[in-house]
């Protein structure tokens, strides 16, 4: 799993404001892999469904990933023929890279993406965009599992489709409905921010995608769509089950150890909320103490298991402490990533040491309180024992807490507040401001209009599909690099 740095945080959520009118606001990628059958009555048909329905202006980008057949020719003759359209060329394989490579270059606002097949009912695609130009959320997914869709297929399909997002919820504790439907949205600053952490080039990639996002507090709107099976889909079920198995057992590992910097997306909006001042009231409290009690008692049934099998070849005190010993770890790594919501390996060993200080302040405590009784009586019956333990350790858990909460793991978010940055714009893109308070004393101009006249605004001499940021262009059908130089992985080769 990969952790290269995210460019910063992402600015407070905000209605898009205007821009140059030559800039559409959405651009639907349609990713194809020999579609010399499908592409241009997809393409006519979307394209005229947009001209009828969509009330801002828009742009078609045909994502070629290496096709063999006469595909890349078909792109070639619908950009020519109709100026909504764009296309390129990859000369990899993968959906996924061929998303990431146009997503990362194209300078819309809003980026869709769909299947060159069409089985998801087009009026749903004002739906799924409009929350994302709203500012109400930042990814949007069409959803055949939603109780109001209307879904058209196989027993196979559909069985396969509900088993792995069943995987989905019970490994990676995903909430969202449909992962797998190729109907989806994003804003584009969000997937600037988002992309680099997405390591899939292939059919997972939009899985994954999704999971980072909900684990970083994006927001996901689901749309409830109809849709219909495609029979002649080219997609090998098998192939695409096992690698998508393969997929979810990295991201889980990359969640489990902590080595995803989520951290950088986990406040992404200056106004969450969450994030106002309360009086008097320590942020995050009630949430740690609750899973600090969890912790606690999960470790205590820990240690007794480990008591009953050092037990099994040793004496009882050294059963005592080597049970102790290895709970004590497994509850600071737990505390660290659970309950004080620390992830990464930075600092783990040092708070494992303090940890283990901590730990013997607290057995420290309760076998001192043995010794005083002792000391205060020669012979005190078993129930005074039993009161003056459970009040010591009553004491060591408290204490624990605190120490835990000031000295083991502070949280020092108030100290080194993170900078809220803009991921990185064409100059003839709209600006999307950081500060939300900057705008609070002029209303947004709309959003740039869908020209009625037959002249298009897209004239090749103001911009192409995916401008680059140094603005240097061929031909439209020119190959992209990769997002990331090492961004070719030999297990996605379709």
């Amino acid at each position: 799993m990969r952790t290269d740095s995210s460019p910063g945080n992402l600015p407070a959520r905000e209605h898009l404001p205007a821009g140059d009118a030559g800039t559409p606001v959405l651009d639907v990628v349609i990713p194809v892999y020999n579609e010399e059958k499908d592409l241009q009555p997809c393409v006519l048909r979307l394209h005229e469904h947009l001209k009828r329905t969509f009330p801002y202006a828009f742009r078609i980008t045909v994502a070629d990933n290496a096709s063999t057949d006469t595909t890349p020719q078909v792109a070639a003759r619908l950009e020519a023929e109709i100026p909504e359209v764009r296309s390129f060329r990859l000369e990899q394989k993968g959906r996924g890279r061929a998303l990431r490579t146009v997503w990362s270059a194209s300078d819309a606002p809003i980026l869709a993406y769909m299947d060159v097949d069409l089985s998801t009912d087009l009026n749903a695609l004002l739906p799924l965009v409009a929350p994302l130009i709203s500012g109400h959320s930042d990814l949007a997914i069409g959803s055949r599992l939603s109780r109001s869709s209307r879904v058209v297929r196989g027993a196979k399909r559909e069985f396969i489709s509900r088993t792995y997002n069943l995987i989905l919820r019970g490994s990676l504790q995903a909430r969202f409905s449909d992962a797998q439907c190729g109907f989806k949205a994003i804003r584009r600053d969000v997937a600037q921010v988002l992309l680099p952490l997405v390591e899939d080039t292939g059919w997972f990639f939009d899985t994954e995608m999704l999971v980072l996002a909900e684990r970083a507090g994006l927001r996901i709107h689901e749309v409830p769509v109809d849709w219909v099976d495609d029979p002649d889909s080219t997609v090998h079920i098998v192939k695409t089950a096992t690698d998508d198995l393969k997929g979810v057992w990295r991201v889980g590992r990359a969640l489990a150890t902590g080595s995803l910097p989520l951290d950088r997306l986990g406040r992404p909006f200056g106004d969450d909320p969450r994030d106002r001042e309360l009086v008097d009231v320590p942020k995050g409290l009630a949430r740690q103490l609750v899973g600090f009690c969890v912790v606690g008692g999960l470790s205590t049934l820990f240690y007794l298991l480990l008591y009953s099998g050092f037990r099994s070849f040793s004496g009882s005190q050294v059963a005592n402490a080597l049970a102790l010993l290895v709970s004590a770890v497994a509850n600071t790594a737990a505390n660290r990533r659970l309950t004080f919501g620390v992830r990464g390996r930075g600092g783990a060993v040092r708070h494992q040491a303090q940890g283990l200080v901590v730990f013997g302040i607290g057995l420290a405590l309760t076998s001192g309180s043995l010794a005083a009784l002792n000391a205060a009586t020669t012979d005190p019956s078993h129930s005074t024992e039993l009161a003056v333990l459970i009040a010591a350790n009553l004491a060591a858990t408290v204490l624990r807490f605190l120490l835990f909460r000031a000295w083991v793991f502070p949280d020092r978010r108030e100290e080194t507040p993170s900078p809220q940055v803009v991921a990185s714009h064409n100059p003839a893109s709209p600006t999307y401001p950081t500060d939300r308070h900057e705008h609070t004393s002029a209303a947004h101009p709309p959003l740039p209009q869908r020209p009625t006249a037959p002249q298009s605004p897209y004239d090749t001499a103001q911009f192409r599909a995916g401008e680059a940021a140094d603005r240097t262009w061929g031909d439209s059908t020119m190959q992209l690099q990769a997002v990331r130089p090492h961004d070719h992985d030999p297990r996605n080769e379709r």
